[in-house]
Formats: structure tokens, sequence, C-alpha cells
């Protein structure tokens, strides 16, 4: 099978995971993009190509991209548009790890009639989560009620928020404060951030979740009309809410997100001894009957390639490989806008990047699996 050449926009701590996932299967040359030749230098992934230059130059960009067969970013959110926008003009298949609703709605217009391929949201959530959620909606006749519950969370908490940056600040910062959809009554909606609270305790550890923005991706699309409930909520330890509350509705940091961000950035540490938790519950109607199913997957930091990676960079990563994989192996649409949850669950998991999800530990041949998709 033809080798991938594939440009990744963003040198930071998911776009090393990436670039090593990659390099280290053998079938994909990769060169990253960053504006910043400080945080190329400090990638160090053996094999790897670097080029520094200005990502928000879409001219540039586009130019950069015409001798590559994919385009990934794992840079900024409000960087979207503008890397979705030179992948559509120079002919590149496009992938991102974007939870903002209005970068992919720019994504999905740019899709339209599109000789490419645009799948955004790849990651853990939107990603992961919206193929398991929608492997689980399909076990009824009659769908009520589905809850996706998503957490990246420190395995030791010693502070007061219970919680350590694993990820992009800018991207929790979205989430904490942007409207939530949903679906209630069967009509689509938005909801308040940060309500909705949900307490409850999984193999004997207490957690609560609420209401954030972006996690659903596309869900609400495929299952308008189709579910009488769907809400998703982020999964954090007792009292993290309360704080968040605090700082964000009765300080009013939601309208200072720069001084939020720098207060963050200065206070809370970051970690790679992380744990991811996807929780989903659904229920509804199966031949008559009224039932309930749940799906639980639980993923820890792990070493691989001599280095220790994070939870969030391995499950982040896995979902951005595994679409790309499974795109390079015709087993996913090959142009036009390709939604997550189209992904039947079992293919995602036996794929050599979604595998991690199963709990592998090293990087495994993908398993020969007949393609299910055609262009």
């Amino acid at each position: 099978m033809k080798e991938w050449t594939v440009a990744l926009v963003g040198a930071g701590k998911i776009g090393r995971m990436i670039s090593t996932l990659l390099i280290e299967s053998g079938d994909y040359r990769v060169t990253v993009f960053d504006q910043s030749q400080k945080a190329l230098d400090a990638l160090n992934v053996e094999g790897l190509t670097t080029k520094q230059l200005d990502v928000a130059d879409e001219e540039l960009l586009t130019k950069a991209l015409g001798d590559y067969d994919a385009v990934l970013s794992a840079a900024p959110f409000f960087l979207t548009p503008v890397i979705a926008r030179a992948a559509k003009n120079s002919g590149t298949h496009y992938f991102d790890l974007t939870e903002d609703v209005a970068c992919t709605e720019q994504v999905e217009a740019l899709a339209q009639e599109s000789a490419t391929a645009f799948a955004p949201q790849c990651g853990l959530a939107p990603g992961f989560v919206s193929i398991a959620g929608h492997d689980l909606a399909k076990r009824f006749d009659k769908l009520e009620k589905l809850t996706l519950r998503v957490g990246a969370l420190p395995r030791f908490p010693t502070n007061r928020l219970k919680y350590n940056l694993t990820w992009s600040t800018d991207g929790l910062i979205n989430e904490y404060c942007n409207p939530c959809l949903a679906i209630e009554d069967g009509k689509l909606t938005k909801v308040a951030p940060l309500e909705g609270l949900e307490v409850f305790s999984l193999e004997g550890v207490e957690y609560e979740a609420f209401n954030t923005s972006g996690g659903l991706g596309s869900l609400t699309q495929s299952l308008d009309g189709k579910v009488d409930e769907l809400r998703y909520l982020s999964i954090r330890y007792p009292g993290h809410k309360e704080i968040m509350g605090l700082l964000l509705k009765d300080l009013g940091l939601h309208k200072r997100r720069d001084l939020l961000k720098e207060v963050m950035e200065a206070s809370v540490p970051s970690t790679k001894q992380d744990i991811v938790l996807v929780f989903i519950t659904a229920s509804g109607y199966v031949n008559g009957r009224l039932e309930e199913a749940s799906y639980l997957n639980k993923t820890e930091s792990l070493e691989l390639f001599g280095r220790m990676w994070s939870a969030i960079q391995i499950t982040t990563a896995a979902g951005i490989c595994a679409t790309l994989d499974l795109m390079r192996e015709g087993k996913v649409p090959s142009k036009g806008f390709v939604r997550q949850e189209d992904i039947p669950l079992d293919l995602f998991l036996s794929n050599r990047f979604g595998a991690f999800y199963s709990g592998a530990k090293s990087l495994v041949s993908t398993p020969a699996t007949p393609s299910l998709a055609a262009e």
C-alpha cells in the first residue's frame, strides 16, 4: 500500500504524539508545520521533518500543502478555518481535533461537493466518544436517552480543583464558557455550561459530571429526530464545578478568557500521570421492553517508544491517526464530510491506532479487514 505524506500543523503535546505514532507505524512520512521554531526543535522525533511557517497565512499554507496527501490540524481551534480552506485550495485531505462548533460548521461547508475528505473532530471528545455513543444507540429499536460523559483526570489529584492541565487551555476554557448543544424533548437546543450536575461512582471512585461545550460533535445532527434526550458532560472529581463556577460566574472571568488562561497556566500544573474515562449510558426500547445499556472505557498513561505519554495524548492522537489510517486503507470515505459516528466501533478498535482504546500497550499491525467504504 502506498506510503502517505502527511502535513501536521501544530508542534505541541498532541502534535508530538501524533507524529510519533505515524512515523513509528512505518507507513507515513510526516512534516510538522509551526510558526515557533522553538516548539519544532522540542519535538525531537527521529525521522521527522519540520518546517517553520506562519500557519495563519492562508496563502503560504496553501502552497505548502500542495505536495501532501493529508493535513492534520493539532493547532488551536481559531486556526481551524484557515487550515481547512488551505486544504480545500490545495486538494489535500483534511483532519482536525477541534471541539469548536462554529469552526466545524465552516469545515462542513467547505466539504460540500469536495473531491477530498474533510474529517473534523477526530480526537477523544468529539471523536471516539461519538463512535462509541452511536454504537450504543444502534442497539435500541427506539432510543429515549443517550448521555455521553468524558473526563481527562489526574490519577493523583492534590489541589483544590482536583485537576491538572493535560491539554489545550484554550480548548478547556471554550468547553466551560460556550453554550452546549443538546437534544431535549426530541428538539435540538442549547444548554448552559457547568449546569446539569450529576454525581456518580465508578469502581469505588466518586465523580461529578456537568454540561460542557463541543463534545457531541455532529452527533446532534445524526441523532436529530431519533432520540428524546441527548447530552454531553465532562467528568471531574467532586468539588471542581463549584470552584470553576466561582471563577467564571461570580468573578466574571467568562468575560476575561485571556486572564483566566493566564491564571490557570500559572497556577494549575500539568501532569502525565492521568486517566481518561469514557462513560456512556443509553436507555430505550428493545423488542417492546424498556432497557438500559452502558459503555465504559478507561485509558491510563503509558510508556511508548522509550518515553512516557499521558492518557489524553494517547487517546486524542489515536483518534485522528486511526481515522487517517482507515481512510488510507479505503475503509472510510475519501471525499466530502466524514462524521466520526459513521465509523463502526469494531472497525475503529481493530485499527492499530484505535487499539490503544482497547488496552494495547504497543503499536501493532492492523488486522486484515474488508473495505467498507467506496469513494
